[in-house]
């Protein structure tokens, strides 16, 4: 039985996420086109016939503006130092930019420190370039550091995961026994999950700068039986923001609560009776006990 852990790095909006769900074999993270939709680490275990992969998705590293931004970097640097393997991931619509140098940075700062079994880069978006553009984007990449593998792949469309995934196996050692059950996939609790849900609706139905500034706080997750009675609350940063998410009628919320509320039944297999509330709460992304309420 071979095992290991990989987290997955990069600048926002690579794809990280989705590259997760499809290690995993199952959405157990959240996904959206918005930058910085992972704000927490994510651990799923990909489990296969003779291996099991455990998974670390991370935030994107950026330059922080805001005390929320400042935990989600510190959140990725610090699960560096967890993994036996690391995936640097860049978008293969565009050559490597300062955000790629920055995270290649501190790829390269954590190996000075520790040895890891190998360190892949990964070109996502594979099926949106043209071929002609891969291999001089490569040839570029190459330059930046010295890679144990390079990989281009699509994680949305599943392009060259199954390749990924054995060049990812032969570099980890055979362990005596698993580590876990082959149910277990993640160790997020159902009230995380379910407040990710709710997010990652308020994402696909709002544009601009109001997915920076929205956040949930779930206050109630009560089972009985086969039933599971929630309640959340969304927060934004201003009062003109709160409209959007309600929308005309409230047609918005109650999408965003309809949405939601099916990804809930489906991920916990119960009935789900979902309320959802907005809250102004300014400058929340400051406030430090608000994030630690919010698990940041």
């Amino acid at each position: 039985m071979k095992f290991g852990t990989l987290v997955i790095v990069g600048r926002p909006n690579v794809g990280k996420s989705t590259l997760l769900n499809a290690l995993v074999r199952q959405k157990i993270a959240i996904v959206s086109d918005k930058p910085q939709t992972t704000r927490t680490r994510v651990l799923g275990v990909g489990h296969f016939s003779s291996a099991q992969l455990v998974v670390l998705d991370t935030p994107g590293l950026h330059k922080p503006k805001h005390q929320l931004n400042r935990k989600m970097v510190r959140t990725t640097l610090d699960t560096l130092p967890d993994a036996d393997m690391i995936y640097v991931m860049m978008d293969a619509n565009k050559p490597p930019g300062a955000g790629d140098r920055f995270v290649v940075e501190q790829v390269e700062a954590a190996t000075k420190s520790q040895t890891y079994a190998g360190v892949f880069l990964i070109l996502n978006k594979v099926d949106e370039v043209r071929r002609s553009r891969l291999l001089p984007l490569i040839e570029q990449c190459q330059q930046m550091r010295e890679w144990s593998e390079i990989v281009p792949i699509s994680a949305k469309n599943g392009e060259n995961i199954e390749r990924l995934i054995d060049l990812t196996l032969s570099y980890l050692p055979e362990e005596e026994q698993q580590y876990y059950e082959e149910d277990f996939l993640t160790d997020q609790s159902m009230r995380q999950m379910a407040a990710e849900m709710i997010r990652e609706k308020v994402l696909l139905h709002t544009h601009a700068e109001l997915p920076y500034a929205v956040a949930v706080l779930l206050e109630e997750f009560i089972e009985e039986d086969s039933r599971a009675h929630v309640t959340a609350t969304i927060f934004v940063e201003k009062s003109s923001q709160k409209p959007i998410i309600i929308g005309k009628q409230g047609q918005r919320l109650k999408a965003i609560g309809t949405e939601a509320r099916m990804d809930m039944m489906k991920a916990f297999g119960l009935k789900v009776h979902l309320e959802l509330w907005v809250k102004v709460r300014e400058n929340w992304r400051d406030n430090e006990h608000l994030l630690l309420e919010l698990g940041y």
